[in-house]
């Protein structure tokens, strides 16, 4: 398949706006749906809308048939050792918030630590902030060195006896460079302590197998690898899943209900009360089947390593520009650029780079502390999919070009 064709599959790529071909350059905040997304959804919508797991009818039995389905391509997809493995959830977010609470509540105690990385998103912040607040416990940072790459080599030095989890990020999306995660869990665990990575860019642009990194929680998004919004895994092993408590009551979670106390459901099912996101949840299969024929595309892979590195070139030789995560190696970078301009604004670049057509992201990329970190204010950035082009690439420098020229 070329990226012609690929492009084929996604149909909000053919529109214009302002008269210009659309260039969508924003694909680490969302990715666009393809036609096989969107008809799944429009299927279980239309002919099998149905609460699930309940009823004994048919369309729920259809409705259940394809959630669970997609839940089994999320744990052939990650290499997870059984369904019971994958809590599906809204999206990577709350798939950190129920870790966080229920990790918290179930071994996290008054002076206990937790570490995070300087280059998280908010997400994988503020609810573990929220959770050493409850339990009156410690957030550490492991630091980013000038290049954006982590100061792995102080990990060791961060976690003692008191350390209960180490929380990182598979790839910035800001930075955009690869993390060594499997590194970080093998540290981690000589010392006995679990290890959530954040997926929401690594599950788009890496080979994940959660089996191989060992680690204890992978979370991701489906929107960002093509699936419906609203839609998220949390991937954990077993022996956290089943000593954590709840995170929600309901619905769909319980075993037994009485007055005088309630029984849950078996993993994943004690974690997904009330009604799910079943329509959604579904579009997770066609997602994923498309993004495994494109991961399996060496031609397409070459394609988009040349795009990349198009535009590395491209960023790196402007000397206005500063580049934020600097690769050692080409291929530990993602097509995800995060850039400032001397003397531009960043939000007046996306605003005038919206009217040529092109869809940037401006500002701080909800990761505050990494802006801190490099004495910015907000930044530039460009993030690409296996179906953006060379022309698309070429035509975005052209108007960055005319928009700093007009800007400063």
């Amino acid at each position: 398949m070329d990226v012609k064709e690929l492009r084929s599959l996604f149909p909000a790529l053919g529109r214009k706006v302002y008269g210009k071909p659309l260039v969508y350059f924003d694909n680490a905040a969302t990715a666009q749906r393809p036609q096989s997304v969107i008809d799944e959804w429009t299927r279980i919508s239309v002919e099998s809308n149905a609460n699930i797991h309940r009823a004994v009818h048919l369309l729920s039995e259809e409705a259940t048939e394809a959630y669970e389905a997609a839940r089994e391509s999320v744990r052939m997809f990650i290499n997870a050792p059984d369904r019971s493995n994958i809590v599906f959830t809204s999206g990577t977010t709350a798939s950190v918030n129920l870790v966080a609470f229920s990790f918290g509540e179930a071994f996290v105690s008054e002076g206990d630590e937790v570490i995070v990385s300087e280059c998280e998103h908010h997400s994988d912040i503020v609810p573990w902030q929220m959770m050493c607040q409850r339990k009156n416990a410690v957030l550490k940072v492991l630091p980013t060195d000038d290049t954006g790459h982590l100061k792995t080599g102080l990990l060791d030095s961060l976690i003692t006896d008191k350390t209960r989890i180490v929380c990182v990020t598979h790839i910035s999306n800001v930075l955009g460079l690869v993390n060594p995660v499997k590194d970080i869990v093998r540290i981690s665990h000589l010392r006995n302590v679990p290890v959530l990575i954040d997926g929401a860019q690594g599950i788009v642009h890496t080979k994940v197998d959660v089996q191989d990194v060992d680690c204890d929680f992978y979370v991701f998004s489906g929107h960002k690898i093509y699936a419906a919004p609203g839609t998220g895994v949390l991937y954990g092993k077993r022996q956290y899943l089943e000593k954590m408590p709840p995170y929600m009551g309901g619905g769909e979670m319980v075993g037994t209900v009485r007055f005088s106390g309630t029984t849950y459901a078996p993993v994943p099912l004690k974690f997904e009360a009330g009604t799910q996101n079943f329509a959604g949840a579904a579009t997770i299969r066609p997602a994923l089947e498309l993004a495994s024929q494109i991961s399996d595309d060496r031609e397409l892979d070459r394609y988009s390593c040349s795009v990349r590195d198009f535009l590395l070139d491209s960023i790196m030789s402007e000397a206005r520009i500063r580049l934020y995560g600097v690769p050692d190696d080409r291929d530990e970078k993602i097509p995800l650029f995060s850039f400032s301009v001397d003397g531009v604004h960043h939000e007046d670049l996306a605003l005038i780079l919206d009217k040529m057509g092109v869809a940037v992201r401006s500002g701080q990329m909800c990761a505050e502390p990494l802006m801190d970190r490099f004495g910015v204010t907000g930044m530039l950035r460009v993030s690409l999919a296996p179906y953006n082009t060379m022309e698309e690439a070429v035509y975005f420098m052209e108007c960055l070009h005319k928009a700093i020229s007009m800007l400063g």
